[in-house]
This record gives structure tokens, sequence and C-alpha cells, in this order.
């Protein structure tokens, strides 16, 4: 298996905050006429573990003693003017004049962002299945693209290489699945645990204002709670390549299962609607809009169903400054989404009767045999729901409803199928 090198701090370009602290912080030698050197030496060994930079801070620390020592005392001055001499040239040259250089060398790498590592969390206690499912071919005479439980499109090829390796802590094992917003990957952690890692193929800039923008609308995952979701582990960057880590679901995907087998019957849609409808009110409770809910994000997990995938696209979009364009998956989209306009949990709502019609029919309910005719079929078009069970039928329709304002919470829809 080859291996990625290890990593680096890479060349990113520094915040102005950051670079305007990293010039006080190298001139701080120079206007302390080099007596603080040796602390500044050493904060750069515990930012910098090179052993250059350690063995450099231990030098300046040593002649720091050694010009103590042999500086002659204002009373030995006057027979002592050559040890002075020496003493006083050893002392600007090294610990003023090449501290000051050196200290402007280092202050990009030492005021460079760190990496982050990874969280630790309880091992989860589920584990991956020993082969890969096989392609699928698209359901009922639609065009869909080959399977993949984590809601990416394989049309789309990858950027990360498939040459399994590293990343951050994590050891890639084999690949999973792969599409348009990145690879996942089996990985093992360095204790031994076993997750999934999803690379993404968008780069993320070297702008600090954009690493800190992914990092905290991806960690904001976090606060999800882990009932019919799949758990966030971990955010990383290493370079310019994003990773999120989470627990592994076993188990196929809501759009492999109806596919290979059948519709969902009624109680089983029932069980499904409540399930999903709970994940996203904690979804929602964090303050997160999964803005691609669909059947591949739902898995049947052993322990019932989990959606997965909630956050990710918002958190590229902060990365990437990107702004336009479609924002998930198209016949899963509400109206709002598909016209541009504001998307908030109640777009979530929407996607998630569309996917309740799937889980019941195995078809789409705004299935167009294009583009245009998918988005005016969304806008105008009202689906046949007899097909459903009749606890789901009430909720369901006025999830559909053309104006989000009029749609039922995730909470409220909880209520009215249990009801």
């Amino acid at each position: 298996m080859r291996t990625m090198p290890p990593a680096r701090q890479p060349a990113v370009p520094l915040s102005p905050l950051r670079r305007t602290l990293s010039i006080v912080w190298a001139l701080v030698p120079l206007c302390t006429f080099g007596i603080a050197t040796v602390a500044i030496m050493g904060s750069a060994a515990v930012r910098l573990p090179r052993l250059s930079v350690r063995l450099a801070a231990v030098g300046y620390g040593v002649l720091f003693v050694a010009v103590m020592i042999v500086a002659p005392t204002p009373e030995e001055l006057p027979k002592e003017a050559l040890r002075n001499d020496i003493a006083m040239w050893t002392w600007f040259g090294s610990q003023w004049i090449i501290g000051t250089i050196h200290a402007f060398r280092l202050r990009s790498e030492v005021f460079r962002p760190r990496l982050p590592v990874a969280v630790t969390y309880p091992s989860p206690t589920s584990h991956y299945p020993a082969t890969l499912p096989p392609e699928s071919s698209s359901p009922r005479g639609t065009s869909h693209p080959a399977w993949d439980p984590w809601g990416t499109d394989s049309a789309v090829s990858p950027s990360f290489s498939d040459a399994l390796g590293e990343i951050g802590p994590y050891r890639l094992l084999r690949r999973l699945g792969q599409g348009g917003q990145g690879t996942v990957y089996l990985a093992q952690s360095r204790d031994g645990r076993q997750l999934a890692v999803k690379v993404l193929h968008a780069r993320i800039p070297g702008g600090m204002a954009e690493r800190d923008g992914f990092m905290r609308e991806a960690l904001a995952a976090q606060r999800v709670p882990p009932f019919s979701t799949a758990r966030l582990i971990d955010v990383g960057v290493v370079g310019d390549v994003a990773y999120i880590a989470s627990e592994y679901v076993p188990g196929v995907s809501l759009e492999r299962r109806v596919h290979d087998d059948r519709p969902l019957d009624g109680d089983g849609l029932t069980r499904l609607a409540i399930a999903t409808a709970a994940a996203l009110r904690g979804i929602h409770s964090a303050g997160i809009v999964h803005r691609d809910f669909k059947p591949a994000n739902v898995l049947l997990g052993p322990d019932g169903p989990r959606v997965i995938d909630f956050g990710v696209a918002k958190a590229l979009d902060r990365a990437t400054m990107t702004s336009g364009g479609f924002k998930g998956t198209l016949p899963y989209m509400s109206p709002e989404q598909v016209s541009g306009g504001p998307v908030g949990p109640e777009s979530d709502v929407f996607s998630w009767a569309s996917t309740m019609i799937y889980g019941a029919t195995g078809r789409l309910a705004f299935g167009g045999s294009t583009q245009y005719h998918v988005i005016n079929l969304i806008m105008t078009y009202h689906p046949d729901l007899s097909v459903l069970p009749y606890p789901l039928r009430g909720p369901v329709a006025a999830s559909l409803d053309k104006n989000p304002r009029n749609r039922p919470t995730a909470a409220d829809l909880m209520v009215a199928i249990t009801r």
C-alpha cells in the first residue's frame, strides 16, 4: 500500500492579523537588544517541533549563559577590556542580529494555522461489510448513477487520488464510493477504530477566513443528536484537501433497498417516516439545514434508519465562496431551492415528503424527462398521495405545499404521524 509522506504545514498565506502578529513577534529580539531571543526561539521550538529549530533554541540558550559567564563585572572592566569586547560582540552578533534574522525567517511558519487533529470519541460498534455492493442500474426506467450510500454523484470524477494512503490521523483502507462532493473511504484511526472518511473534491483556499468558515460550519454537525443520524467524528484540512470523518452505518440506502427489492409496505414506511422526521428535528435543532435530503442519504442500518451527509453543502459554500447553481439533487429539491430563494428547514421538509413518495412507490415524485420539466413539476405539480398509508397522507400533503411558510416543522410531522 502506498502511503502519503508525513504531513508538514502547507504554504498557506497568513491572514492580515497573523501577519501583523508575526512581524511583532520577530521584532522582539531586535527591540530588546537580544535579551528576549532565547524566549522567542523557545516558543518557535514549541510551535515547530523540528530538530533544527530545537537545536537553534538550545544554541541561543547556551550562548546566553556563556556570555553571562564570560562578561566581566563593572569592577573588572578596566583590566578585562578584551573579555568585555568578546562578550559584547558575541552577544550582539548572535542574540541580537542573528536572532532577529532567524526570527523573521521562522515567523511565517510559527504563525501558520495548525492542521486539526482527530476528536476522541467512544469507538463506534459498527463495522463495514466485507465487500462493496455492486453497481445498480437506474430504478424503473429513470437515469441514475451507480449506487452510492453517501449521496454523491458518481458521474463526476474525483480530484483526490484513489491511491490509498493517509489523510490527517487516518489510514485509508479502501474506497467505498465517490461522487460530486467527495470520495468516501473505509479508514482506520491511530487507535484502531474504523470509520468513514469523506475526502472532499473541492479545494479549500489558503485564507484563514475560508478555512475557519469551513471548519465552523462542518463542526456544527457535532451538535446534532446522534439518534437517527451518522455521528460526526472529526473534520480536518491537510494542505488544501478537506476531509470529514464520521461513524459508519452498515446497511443499504433507501434508494438501493427500493430499487433492488421493492417499495416499503405501509408499516415499514410509517416507521421510516417517523425516524427520518426525528432525524430532521435533531438536525434543525442544531441550526443546520440538510439541503440534500433524499433516498440515497437515508441508510437502513441494523438499528434503524440513519440520515447522513447533513451540513456538508453549506460548509463547502462557506469555504469556497460559491454561489448560484443547484445545491442538492434536483428531483428532491424544494420550490425555493430550484428558484434560488432562501433555503431553510422548510426545504428539508419538502424533500422529506418527496423521499417518502419514492419509498412508497419506487418512483420520483417529480420525475420529469428534462431538467426544465422537473423544475416545472416541482413548482406546479401535486403528486397523487393515495399510494401512501393513511397516517402519512396528511403530513406529506402539508409538507409538499409550494409555500414554505405553510409547511409543518419536523416536530410537527412526528406528532401528526403518531396522532
